[in-house]
């Protein structure tokens, strides 16, 4: 057994949660993580583009691919250690995130409860250090496993050397070297929960529960991700389509001045953290449509494919809205998602 299947030009309208219309030159679905070190002796993952594609949740294709998309199809979970407080729960690549925070809720474990319902697969989780309402992966992982391409081998990095930051990491920073295979989570089986972002506490309420566990807060954070983000499924989509900006706090201070509804957040030493979706908002195009190109009705920071755009027509609105932000309030946005076949060179 090879541990890997390949096809030729290959359409990924399907493998893209915008939906949007492209092809790879080449396919490889991959079910053993010790396949990698024989499917990149072919010359064409050797010397050509390779894109590594989980459930394309956070992939703009502006164009085709012309390279190999590879598709790590392993989705194991089991727990490593217990001592009791604390499990180290291994999850592989494959495996789809909110999967995996509803399996460790259910074995008691906490952390991963203000994450529920992102998108995506658990290997892209560490490339993005995702995160939502107040809450990122990188405080809980303690290895990523991982394919190195220059020299073949399987690689275990430690959490301190994985780089992370605000939707960041070292496996973003050099995409072009890692494949991540697995990650390792250090879960605790009691943690102060985390209700302070934007309306847990009222959802919470809403709800009935007085004295919630890490299991309602999961279930209040989907309830409100499913009022203010479009279905993918109904509507394609990549979620928030721009990282919140971090700006000095003397220019948090001045835009709060002058637009005191602006949400600002704490984000380090001398940082603030600006919200993306009011700027959006406030802008103008919320609701915004040209065409099949559009930003959702519910929610400023998505961008939406209302049925035939392409991935060039909604990289154009996300091009022209930064454009305006930076006009109105000077800040500049950046993608959240990886555009494929494009730059976004926008806003600045």
């Amino acid at each position: 057994m090879s541990g890997y299947q390949l096809a030729e030009n290959v359409s990924l309208a399907g493998r893209n949660t915008f939906r949007v219309a492209a092809r790879a030159a080449m396919m490889a679905d991959v079910s053993r993580a010790d396949a990698l070190a024989e499917l990149f002796e072919f010359a064409m993952l050797r010397e050509g583009p390779v894109l590594v594609l989980g459930e394309g949740s956070n992939l703009l294709f502006a164009g085709d691919f012309p390279g190999v998309a590879i598709c790590l199809t392993m989705a194991g979970v089991r727990i490593v250690q217990d001592d009791g407080d604390t499990a180290l729960v291994r999850a592989d690549a494959g495996m789809n995130w909110n999967d995996l925070v509803g399996w460790t809720l259910a074995r008691g474990l906490c952390g991963l409860e203000n994450m529920a319902l992102i998108p995506g697969t658990v290997g892209a989780a560490p490339i993005q250090n995702i995160g939502a309402y107040g809450v990122e992966v990188g405080e809980f992982i303690e290895t990523v496993e991982a394919f190195q391409r220059d020299t073949g081998q399987i690689k275990r990095i430690a959490a301190a050397d994985c780089a992370f930051a605000y939707r960041d990491s070292v496996f973003k920073r050099e995409s072009e070297r890692w494949v991540v295979t697995a990650i390792e989570l250090r879960l605790p089986r009691r943690r102060e929960l985390r209700l302070d972002y934007a309306g847990v506490k009222e959802e919470l309420a809403a709800m009935g529960v007085d004295t919630p566990r890490a299991v309602h807060v999961a279930e209040a954070i989907s309830r409100i991700r499913t009022r203010k983000l479009p279905n993918p499924a109904v509507l394609g989509n990549a979620g928030s389509f721009f990282k919140n900006p971090l700006v000095a706090a003397a220019t948090a201070d001045a835009l709060k001045a002058a637009h005191p509804a602006l949400p600002v957040f704490p984000a380090g030493e001398g940082q603030r953290k600006l919200s993306a979706g009011w700027l959006i908002e406030a802008a103008g195009w919320k609701g915004f449509r040209e065409g099949d190109a559009g930003v959702a009705p519910q929610h400023a920071l998505v961008l939406v494919n209302h049925g035939q755009a392409t991935g060039a027509q909604l990289l154009d609105l996300a091009r022209r809205i930064a454009a305006s932000v930076q006009e109105r309030f000077g800040v500049a946005l950046e993608p959240e998602p990886r555009i494929i076949g494009a730059r976004f060179d926008g806003g600045a």
